[in-house]
């Protein structure tokens, strides 16, 4: 095993002591940097920029350059495994994604088939390999892959939702081929995260978008036991490391206490909880991270920074948080202010580490 040059944001996963509390953001290769706009011009389209290595690597690496952050995170898409299942993955300009073989009909359900990741997907596992060996062991690197239901809604729905019609329909008229798509989706997503691990991914996260929109006794049925089952399928320790998992349910404040029996290391949080109040019920569990609202780093730098304060006071001592957003950055946010973050949370939160 090759030591980490910075391995802060491994520790705080394990709840170990750190000298700072450690940052990342979710969608810190986007749109908001414009290297990354002129990385995804030149590849031409979002999903030849997800399916060419290099371009992925290029763009996973564009944030370090600039930023002090303690981790990168695969340059990816949630999506990439129902379209390794045929479904016919496209962006429509404006629309967002879409899938031309949406799951409507029992037959098509019944003959899903969870991809084999070294061969429908290998285009993401040598993006790892390759952004592995180009950050020669400087932060660790995190893989990520959509919930087993978040994958299943766009799955049903064909498309992102503001009322998820066709997918809650399915799973309350039909629970049995929703329970089935979950089951395919969660050997998907394991087989997925554990080629990732293998490649060289040293954390695992789980994005589950859209179970916060679920009744709690859904949540309880269609959500959160599958990412138990992934917690446990997923290899624990790879090259001598433990490898930490992360999973993240927008909108999942009112589940915390049985998030952190799942089997993770660490809860992602959104912006609608506070962070001291979400400690104090996981106790020593498990980790947090997150939380601050995207939306504060439109504001001027000293709100930025001032907001960012308190969300450390709210942690307060010790180690376990990871800071992040409580959602992905916004395209339209100025770089200058994420700089104006990761400074403050670097120097900041020492205090917060004696």
């Amino acid at each position: 095993m090759t030591a980490l040059k910075n391995d802060t944001f491994l520790r705080a996963l394990l709840r170990q002591p750190t000298e700072y509390t450690p940052i990342w953001v979710m969608r810190q290769a986007g749109r908001y940097l414009p290297e990354y706009c002129a990385t995804r011009a030149r590849a031409g389209s979002f999903l030849n920029l997800c399916k060419t290595p290099s371009l992925a690597t290029e763009v996973t690496l564009q944030p370090l350059a600039r930023y002090n952050l303690d981790a990168a995170i695969l340059f990816s898409d949630i999506l990439t495994i129902p379209d390794a299942m045929g479904l016919g993955l496209y962006f429509a300009e404006g629309e967002g994604p879409k899938f031309e073989r949406p799951l409507r009909e029992e037959w098509a359900i019944r003959n899903l088939q969870a991809p084999d990741p070294h061969d429908h997907l290998r285009y993401v596992i040598d993006a790892v390999a390759e952004i592995h060996r180009a950050l020669d062991n400087s932060v660790p690197l995190i893989g990520f892959a959509g919930s087993p239901f978040t994958l299943a809604c766009y799955m049903v729905e064909g498309s992102g939702s503001d009322t998820y019609k066709e997918a809650k329909t399915l799973m309350y008229s039909r629970p049995d081929l929703m329970h089935h798509i979950l089951d395919v989706t969660t050997k998907a997503v394991t087989d997925y995260l554990n080629a990732q691990i293998e490649a060289g991914a040293q954390v695992v996260m789980v994005y589950d978008s859209w179970g916060g929109m679920l009744s709690q006794a859904a949540y309880l049925e269609f959500s959160l036991p599958y990412m138990a089952r992934i917690m446990e399928g997923l290899t624990r320790e790879y090259s001598g490391r433990v490898v930490p998992r992360i999973i993240f349910t927008k909108g999942g404040g009112l589940w915390l206490e049985q998030m952190a029996q799942c089997g993770t290391d660490a809860i992602g949080l959104d912006w609608n909880i506070e962070i001291g109040d979400a400690r104090r019920r996981v106790s020593d569990k498990v980790a947090l991270q997150g939380n601050m609202d995207p939306s504060v780093l439109f504001a001027p730098p000293a709100a930025v920074a001032a907001e960012a304060r308190r969300i450390l006071a709210s942690y307060g001592k010790g180690s376990g948080h990871i800071f992040n957003l409580g959602h992905g950055i916004s395209q339209f946010t100025p770089p200058d202010h994420m700089q104006v973050l990761v400074d403050t949370v670097r120097e900041d939160s020492r205090q917060y580490h004696v």
